[in-house]
C-alpha cells in the first residue's frame, strides 16, 4: 500500500505543478486550418486559462474587432469559460461588433443539431451555467459577461435578415434543418462606469 500512495502523491503533485505552470502561461485553443477544421467534424481543440494583459478601460466602440474576423487565424479571438470542475474550457470564437455594443455568435450544425441547445456544445452549456467569460483580442483580455438573445427577430436583424433556423428541402419535398444560430450579448465586467472614475461595475 505504501508504493501506492507514494505514487499517488508523485502524479497528484504533477498533475498539480502542470495545471499550475498552465495558469500562469496559459493555453490558447487549436488554431486549426478551414479544411483541417471541416475533417475534424467542425471541431478543434479546445484550450485552458486564456493569458495576456486585462483591459480595465470601458470600450465605447468594438468595430475595431472586425480586423480579427478569420475564425483561422493564429490571431482569431477567444473565448475562455467557466466550468463545474473550475478548469477553464476555452475556444476560438466569431464576434460581431455593432459600434458600442459586441456581440458573439455560434452555429449548431451536422451531428450538433441533434442535442437541444445548449448541450450541443461543451462550452454553450459552461455559459449557460455561468455567463461570466473572459474574451481575448489582439492578445488582450476583456472580462465580460454573455447573455443569450433568445427573440430571433433581433438575431435576424443581427444576421442581416437571415433567420436563425436555416432549413433545406431534399429530394422528397422534406424540410430539414441545416443550421442553427445563437447569438449574445457581451458586456464588460470590472471597468469603470461610464463617466465616473471610483465606480466599479463587476
Amino acid at each position: 500500500m505504501k508504493p501506492l500512495k507514494i505514487g499517488l502523491l508523485v502524479v497528484g503533485a504533477f498533475i498539480a505543478g502542470t495545471l499550475l505552470t498552465l495558469r500562469m502561461t496559459g493555453l490558447a485553443p487549436g488554431h486549426p486550418s478551414a479544411e483541417e477544421y471541416a475533417n475534424a467534424g467542425r471541431s478543434a481543440r479546445p484550450g485552458l486559462w486564456l493569458a495576456g494583459e486585462v483591459v480595465h478601460e470601458p470600450v465605447t466602440n468594438w468595430d475595431w474587432v472586425n480586423q480579427f474576423s478569420d475564425p483561422f487565424a493564429e490571431n482569431a479571438t477567444e473565448l475562455e469559460t467557466r466550468t463545474w470542475y473550475g478548469i477553464p474550457h476555452s475556444v476560438t470564437v466569431l464576434l460581431v461588433p455593432r459600434g458600442d455594443k459586441l456581440y458573439l455568435m455560434s452555429s449548431a450544425q451536422t451531428y450538433r443539431l441533434d442535442k437541444e441547445f445548449p448541450y450541443g456544445k461543451a462550452w454553450w452549456r459552461n455559459v449557460e451555467r455561468d455567463p461570466r467569460v473572459r474574451l481575448k483580442i489582439g492578445g488582450k483580455i476583456y472580462e465580460m459577461t454573455a447573455i443569450l438573445i433568445q427573440d430571433r427577430a433581433e438575431v435576424t436583424r443581427l444576421r442581416g435578415g437571415r433567420y436563425p433556423i436555416v432549413k433545406e428541402t431534399d429530394a422528397d419535398g422534406n424540410e430539414y434543418i441545416t443550421e442553427e444560430w445563437h447569438y449574445w450579448r457581451l458586456f464588460q465586467r470590472n471597468v469603470p462606469e461610464f463617466g465616473a472614475e471610483l465606480a466599479v461595475v463587476d
